[in-house]
């Protein structure tokens, strides 16, 4: 069984990938829980007030999600996530502040060892412009104001991490390959996504 986790920064093409990846080989899809964040919205409108709830609600989110995904399923061979369990860190890193970061990371360090980590990360990179465009595009309420400075740090944050990846990874440059809108871009992506994760 592969476990494939496409990973990048807010508004990439993640969730996208991950469907597309997920019908292709009849993988389960792991999609995040983002709206259901009943902080998320008022930590745009104030983030010193809202980072360590909203963190640690992603925290827990995402900690059970990935539990359940690692044991398995009846029905499907592989799993395709849309985010990687550290993405939690990598926000936090930046929203988080003194005891509040402290404790946070007291938090993952005892809950990362308990999962099982991927055999394969792709990493979506995109410069601001792009994903600004994107954001702009999907139209979600609570992002309707995210500033280019967030997403300029957001992108550092995840170079910065993905430097020192401990799993499987593969870059992709998302500015260069539509895997929305064209078929071949597509379907070449997902041809060596699945060969690189050794899935037939």
């Amino acid at each position: 069984m592969a476990n494939i986790v496409v990973e990048g920064p807010i508004g990439v093409g993640k969730t996208s990938l991950t469907r597309y990846l997920a019908d292709a080989i009849g993988a389960r899809q792991v999609l995040e829980v983002v709206e259901e964040n009943p902080f998320l919205a008022p930590f745009y409108q104030d983030p010193d007030r809202f980072s360590f709830p909203v963190q640690t609600f992603f925290l827990l989110s995402r900690f059970r999600q990935s539990q359940e995904q690692s044991q398995g399923s009846l029905f499907a061979r592989h799993i395709v996530a849309d985010y990687l369990f550290d993405k939690d860190w990598i926000f936090a890193s930046l929203n988080l502040r003194g005891d509040e970061w402290e404790l946070y990371q007291e938090l993952y360090r005892t809950l990362k060892p308990k999962l099982t980590p991927p055999d394969l990360v792709v990493y979506l990179r995109a410069d601001v412009d792009v994903l600004l465009a994107r954001i702009a595009k999907r139209a979600r309420e609570f992002e309707r104001d995210m500033e280019a400075d967030y997403l300029r740090r957001l992108n550092e944050a995840y170079d910065a991490w993905f430097a020192h990846c401990p799993y499987p990874l593969h870059v992709i440059e998302a500015a260069d390959v539509d895997f929305v809108a064209s078929e071949a871009d597509r379907a070449a992506l997902l041809s060596d996504i699945l060969q690189l994760a050794k899935v037939a």
